[in-house]
């Protein structure tokens, strides 16, 4: 199996898995990277798997069904482009001869789900959209503090070396901001300076993989107390509990420059 990102509008990675034959892609929001990479390489598309409901995440979609016959799987609570098979968590999805097991993670969006299988060429693999990105999570549009904390600790329970394909190449600002946070965290500062190196060379930062992502994300790391006393000294009114220390941390970041 080969595991492509495919750069889209500014900073989106359109996931593609292939096996030389046949393909899926993840989060399509522009079907025309998705078609010229499929044209070069030979490929049909079997499959679109949709994490939520974005435009940049869906906008692809129909353009994609309508050249290449696949079928659409994307999560049951939110209005994607139909038709599509509803997924909630529990469910499972056959792509490839890969089983893709359905997680239910909210806050992102009130619906967002994610795609994880324990092993795509012996390595476990996860397509979570805009819930975890590394070094970071995704703005709380519609969710909860505590239903994206919730959606994160189900993300940290996989296994160390799961494979995190992110949807964005947000990598960069997101280590600055948890370097403001965890300004002793050596793991951070070693992982910040190798990403620098690679986004100078013009390459992605994904996928990471879970273990990294509990070494140096900060909204994985709330209950430590490097991080829970970094989110009170920013905002010493935060609670002693950490649903409030993860809303401090979000708030922290969306006005982060």
């Amino acid at each position: 199996m080969k595991l492509i990102p495919l750069p889209a509008f500014q900073d989106n990675y359109l996931w593609v898995l292939h096996d030389e034959e046949r393909a899926l892609v993840v989060d399509p929001g522009d079907a025309q990277p998705v078609l010229a990479f499929l044209r070069q390489s030979g490929l049909q598309l079997e499959s679109i798997l949709v994490t939520h409901h974005h435009a940049d995440h869906t906008g692809g979609v129909d353009a994609l069904r309508e050249a290449t016959g696949a079928r659409v799987w994307g999560p049951a609570r939110e209005a994607i482009p139909q038709p599509a098979t509803a997924l909630v968590e529990g469910d499972a999805v056959a792509a490839l001869g890969v089983q893709f097991d359905v997680l239910d993670v909210p806050g992102h969006t009130a619906g967002h789900i994610a795609y994880y299988s324990p092993g795509v060429d012996g390595q476990p693999l996860l397509f979570c959209g805009d819930t975890l990105f590394s070094g970071g999570c995704g703005r709380l549009f519609e969710g909860t503090p505590a239903q994206m904390l919730d959606s994160l600790d189900k993300l940290a329970a996989l296994p160390a070396a799961t494979r995190v394909c992110c949807a964005h190449e947000y990598t960069l600002s997101n280590l600055k901001f948890a370097r403001a946070v965890e300004p002793g965290n050596l793991e951070l500062i070693h992982y910040s300076e190798r990403c620098e190196e690679t986004r100078a060379r013009s390459q992605p930062t994904l996928p990471s993989t879970i273990g990294q992502e509990r070494q140096v994300n900060p909204f994985m790391r709330t209950r430590l107390a490097s991080v829970s006393q970094a989110a009170r000294a920013h905002d010493p009114a935060t609670p002693r509990d950490d649903v409030a220390v993860f809303a401090t941390l979000r708030q922290w970041k969306n006005e982060f420059k």
